[in-house]
């Protein structure tokens, strides 16, 4: 039973990381999933575990938010501009992924702040930053997520 159990959650932390390329999953629930079916079927987390677990999870929801508003407004991008690159990385996550994650929400935000701005030069620019933002975010949820996975292995063999 032991071995199903550790089965499920290495699937769950597995399906975490694909939700990075799937924002359809929510790797952030598929993570804590793996966690709560750990203590609930074979032991116990410390308390610092759960701190440390519920801190970084807080950043990794705070990731896509700051980084897109960083380097969209970094570059003079309106909030449509914003918006787009949202719907962009949903819709793009559809379109052949990985490569409709970034070319979807790239062209979404040039044709959207190309039409506000009537400025080809700034609607490239604002459409890379937030290319930019979209990888910087992806790449810090990848590596908090891989820091939790490891914090957690720590905790179940110590």
């Amino acid at each position: 039973m032991n071995v199903v159990i550790w089965i499920a959650i290495i699937a769950l932390f597995v399906l975490s990381f694909v939700g990075l390329i799937f924002p359809i999953i929510p790797s952030v629930l598929v993570l804590w999933g793996g966690f709560l079916l750990y203590v609930f079927m074979l032991g116990s987390l410390s308390v610092w575990f759960w701190i440390g677990a519920g801190v970084l999870t807080l950043v990794i929801l705070c990731a896509d938010l700051i980084a897109s508003q960083y380097f969209v407004k970094k570059y003079g991008g309106s909030k449509w501009g914003e918006r787009m690159a949202a719907i962009g990385v949903i819709v793009g996550s559809f379109i052949y992924p990985p490569f409709g994650l970034i070319v979807v929400p790239f062209l979404l935000v040039f044709i959207t702040e190309f039409a506000s701005s009537q400025n080809g030069q700034h609607a490239f620019k604002v459409a890379v930053a937030s290319l930019l933002a979209f990888l910087s975010s992806t790449f810090a949820k990848c590596m908090i997520q891989l820091i939790l996975i490891i914090w957690f292995v720590i905790e179940v063999v110590w």
